[in-house]
């Protein structure tokens, strides 16, 4: 053992180490090694910086950028809502479908960011079907980790191990090379999640979540249904070119909320603003109090048709993506104290529309628009979302008080979901062709989330796991260094040595537990960096093919079911679902062991050893 390689191994020692016991972080662990790396000699200080320019450095970092794209459209919610909707209340069907389309967004995005969508979505679907969090967090977790055994793209340690075959000189896989395998592994995943989910119960129950009040919750609190209205302003209207400020309709206990205005696709809802001019065909989203007239004498005077209210039946809940309301409480040092909430001009101010006011516990009414406001009174603001979050960082005369579970769930960009799916299929399509390199189609992947509005620069710049691009920047270097001091046939000759003249399927074999063995400690992104060049050097000192060996790393890279802190999947799931460290052993070891013997077969028969 040359002086070299004992540094590079000392070094690699202390980073797993530190990785296992997480202190620093593993991104600052990365950066430490980046820079004594070339203190040992092996690599130079440009190899070591060298991952920074790696095209699957960039394809990863394009691919979360993609994933934010189908988060802030609303297209993965969506999915989300179709899943309890086909589900119905069947806990067997909701956990086969949860697997199964969470494995399927996975293989396009972060499975992380897949986890982290379904976890509220899997607490609702509990709340409303009865189901167990507990029974259904842990095959949402087995299933993001499969995930990323159906594309190329699906996970790093797949584009690492591919990376170093192209490093050695090897033609790459191909975009679905690992599909023939990850689709019966996930197969295998939600049968076994079936028969063993038994083994999960009679655990702790995971804590509730605080519940935090819904629209609904208001709507009710408020008495405010029957209240809300879509009026029609005729083409032929009196109403048409004047302007929201030059009616009386406040005054008369009408207060308008919103104008939907046709465009040529779909329609637009514009704020109430006072100087909106109205045009014939707009529509109204009105609420209207009690009036010393009857409402529809009220309507019949302004001319304004009353329109059926269709999904309105709880205060315009098919526009909640765009408007909502917010409870904001009256201060002593407020100058609306005494005036009433005609004279009080929130409109004006802030953009939103007093619709309910509560004394103590008593909700104060009918005539609310002349009610003076006093200290401690609590209001019920309907309006834009943009306008809510302003109120949220503002020290005027309100202090926000509460707001609704539903402004967690607002999308930046929900009219653009269409436009995502066609830039990702877009990427996807260039990458199967092979008509580009996969960096390059994912780049204009990006572009044309950006272009579509899907992202702006803002979000593409957070949706990038910056950590982890370090994390794999940092490890990369390792495999130069281990394959110029001879590290790597060094470990392969281990291999060899432990295994003798066995065949090759015994050193595959080898290869999984050893892979599936250091994942259960270092990132499975860490440890394919690390195992890939062993294998291929196994590989060529058997004179086999080096694609069953590549394979088997990265599947086995991606088999990190056995402790919730083997992945950040994982980690995620583990309060949602109330488990301890011995649910993932007691589940995750066995189904290690599944997956390993599928993968044994499948290996050796659809990548042929010679």
């Amino acid at each position: 053992m040359t002086t070299d390689l004992l540094l590079v191994l000392l070094l690699l020692a202390a980073a797993i180490a530190m990785f296992v016991i997480n202190r620093p972080r593993m991104d600052a662990v990365a950066l430490i090694m980046i820079v004594l790396l070339p203190f040992t000699g092996a690599v130079t200080v440009q190899e070591a910086l060298a991952g920074f320019s790696d095209p699957n450095i960039v394809l990863i970092a394009a691919l979360f950028v993609i994933g934010e794209g189908l988060v802030r459209t609303g297209v993965a919610r969506r999915v989300g809502d179709w899943l309890g909707e086909t589900a119905g209340s069947s806990e067997t069907r909701l956990l086969v479908l949860l697997m199964l389309v969470a494995a399927g967004l996975g293989a396009v995005m972060s499975s992380t960011a897949v986890v982290a969508i379904f976890i509220p979505i899997v607490l609702r679907l509990c709340q409303r079907t009865g189901a167990s969090p507990r029974m259904l967090m842990m095959p949402l977790s087995v299933a993001a980790l499969l995930s990323g055994m159906l594309t190329l793209v699906a996970t790093a340690p797949n584009l690492v191990v591919n990376a170093e075959l192209q490093r050695q000189g090897i033609e790459g896989f191909g975009f679905f090379a690992v599909t023939p395998f990850g689709l019966p592994l996930l197969l295998a995943g939600v049968g076994y999640m079936l028969f063993a989910r038994r083994l999960l119960a009679g655990g702790a129950a995971p804590a509730p979540p605080a519940r935090r009040a819904r629209l609904a919750d208001w709507v009710e609190l408020y008495a405010l249904p029957d209240r809300e209205y879509r009026l029609l302003v005729p083409e032929d209207s009196a109403l048409a070119g004047r302007t929201l400020d030059t009616l009386s309709l406040r005054a008369e206990g009408m207060n308008i909320l919103a104008v939907e205005r046709r465009r040529r696709f779909g329609h637009d809802l514009l704020h109430p603003s006072a100087t909106l001019a109205l045009q014939g065909g707009d529509v109204l989203l009105a609420d209207v109090q009690e009036t010393r007239v009857e409402h529809a004498e009220l309507f019949a005077r302004h001319g304004l048709q009353p329109l059926p209210l269709g999904d309105e039946t709880r205060y315009f809940a098919s526009r909640a993506q765009e408007v909502g309301m917010v409870e904001a409480l009256v201060p002593a040092e407020s100058s609306l104290v005494g005036q009433t909430l005609l004279q009080a001009r929130l409109r004006s101010e802030d953009g939103l529309t007093a619709v309910g006011l509560r004394r103590g516990r008593a909700i104060v009414g009918p005539d609310l628009l002349r009610q003076k406001l006093q200290v401690g009174d609590t209001l019920l603001l309907f309006g834009f979302w943009s306008d809510i979050a302003e109120l949220r960082g503002s020290n005027g005369d309100l202090v926000l008080l509460n707001l609704p579970a539903e402004f967690d769930e607002v999308l930046p960009a929900p009219s653009r979901a269409l436009a995502a799916v066609a830039a990702l299929l877009v990427t996807v399509g260039l990458m199967v062709g092979g008509v580009l390199p996969n960096a390059h189609a994912a780049l204009i992947g990006c572009l044309l989330m950006g272009l579509a509005g899907c992202v702006d620069l803002a979000s593409a710049y957070r949706a990038i796991s910056w950590k982890s691009l370090v994390l794999i920047v940092g490890m990369l270097p390792f495999s130069v260094a281990l394959q110029r001091t001879g590290g790597v046939d060094l470990a392969a000759e281990g291999v060899l040595a432990v295994a003798g003249n066995a065949a090759p399927h015994l050193l595959l074999g080898i290869i999984f537990v050893v892979t599936a063995g250091l994942g259960m400690f270092i990132s499975n992104t860490a440890t394919a960096v690390l195992m890939a060049p062993v294998a291929l050097a196994v590989a060529t000192d058997i004179g086999a093919s080096p694609y069953p060996f590549a394979m088997i790393v990265a599947l086995a890279a991606s088999s990190a079911f056995m402790t919730p802190v083997s992945s950040p999947v994982n980690t995620l799931v583990v309060a949602p679902g109330g488990y301890g460290f011995g649910d993932f052993v007691k589940l995750g070891v066995p189904f290690t062991l599944v997956v390993m013997a599928i993968s044994l077969l499948l290996v050796p028969w659809l990548l042929p050893l010679r």
